[in-house]
């Protein structure tokens, strides 16, 4: 994948769009087509499925320049991504072929639905069900804080059946879905929430992906690896355009008869900013190196990615306001960036579940081999 290119459509095509689509809270649906057209929606999946099967590097380097331009256009492709790699990985040839070519060409929005109004980071307890009899499927309950559930054409469904935690395929019309949007978000405010109620809702018998039981592990991990190193990209992105902001400030603004720049105070800050935001970019890189979503060492290294650079993102954006004041709050892009930059300190797993998971992870090696 070219990179110049993709930083030349992000810079001409997303970004001067971003602050109004924050402002109406309004996915920009022109540019499915656009994003459809450059390979990007199923940027994992293999060519032959309309993908163009890049590796982890490319691929983290992609969402960091989407990063740059709009966090819900970041958001719009890493769920495509997602969903078409659990097709691919866990779909059987029949659901392959029927939903991977649409989404791959912008025909089919795609959404991943885990979360409920009761049940957040405690995914082990969704209490969505679902009843099998004969060639049908009823699915009851509710999954809210969808992201693209405004406007999505298919969700990915997690639901117990039989007690067995299972993924399922629901297109929008299926009888007994209904759609309620969510508005007034801190930020991704055109990400297009909504909450998903399900009323004896009905589908075909085939739509389970990967089998009963199969709906946390493996298929919901794989989807949480693929968010989680898209995000962690993605603050890259973030972080980056603040910089260059609050760098543009310092040198240009006098104070007290010489520029910001020449304040160590200053440079303290722009010092911190430079090493948080590398920092993270060599814990992103050393995620990419892991070679597959599905190994345990990747989620590890996924999971310290997603930590450091979430949290890293909402200092620099903090710290940039603060370089640039009065002026610093009244920067759009600025503002946008201050907002997403929490939510991306909750989605996908808050900050303090992914820090129990690290320990959790590097107690279990050091009991195993006395080292992590």
């Amino acid at each position: 994948m070219n990179m110049q290119e993709v930083q030349k459509f992000v810079a001409e095509r997303i970004a001067p769009a971003a602050n109004e689509c924050d402002r109406t809270e309004q996915f920009p649906m022109d540019l499915v087509v656009e994003l459809a057209q450059q390979g990007w929606l199923v940027a994992l999946a293999d060519e032959s499925l309309g993908g163009r099967n890049l590796d982890l590097m490319n691929f983290g380097e992609l969402f960091e320049l989407l990063g740059r331009g709009c966090g819900s256009v970041r958001a719009m492709v890493m769920l495509q991504n997602m969903v078409a790699s659990l097709l691919q990985r866990w779909g059987n040839e029949e659901q392959k072929q029927k939903w991977i070519p649409g989404i791959a060409g912008g025909q089919i929005i795609a959404a991943f639905a885990l979360s409920e109004p009761d049940v957040g980071s405690d995914a082990l307890n969704i209490k969505a069900s679902a009843v099998r009899s004969a060639n049908e499927i009823k699915l009851n309950g509710k999954k809210t804080w969808i992201t693209l559930g405004q406007i999505a054409h298919l969700f990915i469904v997690f639901a117990r059946l039989n007690g067995k935690h299972t993924a399922f395929l629901v297109p929008r019309e299926s009888p007994g879905l209904e759609v309620f949007p969510i508005s007034s978000m801190l930020g991704l405010r055109a990400a297009m929430l909504a909450e998903l109620r399900f009323k004896d809702c009905r589908i075909p018998g085939e739509n389970i992906i990967g089998g009963i039981g199969f709906g946390l592990a493996p298929v919901g991990t794989l989807a949480l690896n693929i968010g989680r190193y898209s995000i962690a990209w993605g603050c890259l992105g973030m972080a980056r355009v603040c910089l260059d902001i609050a760098m543009r400030h310092v040198l240009d603004r006098q104070q007290f008869g010489t520029a910001l720049k020449n304040f160590q105070l200053v440079q303290q800050k722009i010092a911190d900013m430079i090493v948080s935001i590398n920092a993270a970019r060599y814990l992103c890189e050393a995620a990419a190196t892991v070679g597959s979503f599905e190994s345990r060492r990747a989620m590890m290294h996924i999971l310290q990615a997603k930590y450091f650079a979430t949290t890293m993102v909402a200092r620099v954006t903090s710290d940039a306001i603060q370089l640039c004041g009065a002026l610093g709050c009244r920067n759009e892009t600025l503002q946008r960036l201050f907002r997403d930059a929490k939510v991306m300190e909750i989605i996908e797993g808050t900050t303090q579940i992914h820090q129990i998971k690290i320990a959790e992870f590097a107690i279990h090696e050091y009991k195993r081999k006395g080292s992590f």
